[in-house]
């Protein structure tokens, strides 16, 4: 893989990391509910809900780490990649579709450039 296309999965991989702690920690402080744009009482009520989805968001991390990872075949980590990248891009499409357009930008845009670097360069 080409340093810019590591760059850029390594890039998603930390927004993700940073959607994880936003969602598992920092849901129903100031910090969390600024960003979100959510009341003390909805925040409160949701903390368990977004803790879930900030698991996932760790989850998708760690595979886009791991393919960064060198191991087996050459094409392993490319396959993996593939993968990580197309689970952000489907959740950040039906993120925007479902809650806000913004999750297109945040989310799946810099995955979608991700996996074009690492098809298109490699």
């Amino acid at each position: 893989m080409s340093i810019l296309t590591q760059f850029l999965i390594a890039l998603v991989a930390v927004l993700h990391i940073g959607f994880l702690l936003l969602e598992m920690l920092l849901w129903d402080k100031p910090r969390g509910m600024k960003t979100f744009n959510l009341t003390p009482a909805f925040a409160k009520q949701s903390k368990t809900l977004a803790a879930n989805q900030g698991l996932y968001n760790g989850f998708l991390a760690a595979g886009l780490i791991w393919s960064l990872w060198p191991i087996g075949a050459p094409d392993t980590g490319r396959a993996i990649a593939t993968f990580f990248l197309g689970c952000v891009i489907v959740a950040g499409i039906f993120g925007a579709a479902t809650v806000s357009r913004r999750i297109l930008y945040v989310q799946a845009v810099p995955a979608m450039l991700a996996l074009a670097a690492l098809w298109l360069i490699g």
